[in-house]
């Protein structure tokens, strides 16, 4: 069975979102003639400062088109759905936002990102540009080891970080120490209720009968650590604090920065209801929520189901976290 979608022609999906994006948010967003999947902040880039260039595969909307913008990203690569942009969009991004200070390189750690975007620095490094990559491994249902994990929802907290340093006009070792730190202190778990549907296709990605819920699943639909009967909010969210919880290993009196995120499909109501019980878990733990973001930030098409993220905030984290940023579709000071 085909699912419903307001779309023209699946394979113009994502073009056809773009021109729209850069229609509404021109005063932030612009892209080079020749260069169509490459988007740039209007106010971000400026000479001296190390470019943050991020990118993956259309479908997390708002991650990664939304979080480009002065204080954050200054340009980001997109890809088709669920899939890297190649080098090329890449090489053109950096290039468009490099003020001559270097490039970062930031997104998820999956196989095809890893070897675009290592063939994109190597043909800037022909340019003459300095260009460093920084992988996000947050999902800590993906691997036991750090290194191997995949780079989900907690992209927002860790780019935000990496963002301010590089908007405060840090030099290039210290923006990629400061992301490195960012990903270090940052654990994400997730749920999905229901599959996702890709626009060529119109059909579920992969089966998850009713009543049924997948914990830990990526936000391709990749498998997650248990698949079970659907339990009570309060439920899901104590087996994924649990989780999350004993990965931080926080102290009494620590402040943590918290993202309760919709995978597309699942309202604000929900999400809601699951912060409520995350933040009662916090208090329990002797936890501070020094900031707490709700809503969809990094999505999976239309899957139903949630993803909550901690960021184990220091003195240094919390002050990049509060840097103010203006971008278009995330604001903050």
């Amino acid at each position: 069975m085909q699912t419903q979608k307001l779309i023209n022609d699946g394979n113009a999906a994502v073009d056809e979102m773009l021109a729209g994006i850069l229609s509404a948010h021109a005063d932030h967003l612009w892209r080079p003639d020749h260069a169509p999947r490459a988007i740039i902040a209007r106010h971000g880039p400026r000479p001296g400062k190390v470019a943050l260039v991020i990118g993956g595969g259309s479908g997390h909307e708002p991650t990664f088109l939304g979080f480009v913008g002065k204080g954050l990203a200054d340009a980001a690569a997109i890809g088709n759905v669920f899939a890297s942009p190649p080098p090329q969009p890449v090489v053109d991004a950096a290039l468009a936002a490099s003020g001559g200070a270097g490039v970062l390189f930031m997104y998820g750690n999956y196989a095809g990102d890893v070897m675009n975007f290592d063939m994109a620095s190597e043909l800037l490094e022909m340019e003459g540009i300095e260009a460093r990559t920084v992988l996000t491994t947050d999902d800590i249902a993906s691997s036991p080891t750090r290194d191997k994990r995949r780079g989900v929802a907690g992209n927002v907290f860790i780019f935000k970080a990496a963002g301010a340093a590089a908007d405060m006009m840090l030099p290039l070792d210290e923006v990629e120490r400061i992301a490195r730190h960012a990903n270090a202190r940052t654990y994400t778990m997730g749920v999905a209720l229901s599959s996702c549907s890709l626009p060529q296709t119109r059909r579920p990605s992969f089966d998850l009968p009713v009543g049924e819920m997948e914990i830990g699943m990526g936000i391709h639909g990749e498998p997650g650590v248990r698949r079970g009967p659907l339990r009570p909010a309060n439920e899901v969210t104590d087996e994924i604090m649990d989780a999350l919880l004993a990965e931080m290993k926080a102290k009494p009196g620590d402040h943590v920065a918290v993202l309760v995120n919709s995978l597309g499909a699942t309202p604000v109501m929900e999400l809601y209801i699951l912060y409520a019980r995350v933040a009662e878990r916090l208090a329990q733990a002797g936890l501070a929520v020094h900031r707490a973001l709700v809503g969809p930030y990094c999505t999976s098409l239309d899957m139903a189901g949630a993803s909550i993220t901690l960021m184990h905030l220091d003195i240094e984290l919390t002050r990049l976290i509060d840097h103010p940023c203006d971008c278009a579709m995330f604001r903050q000071g």
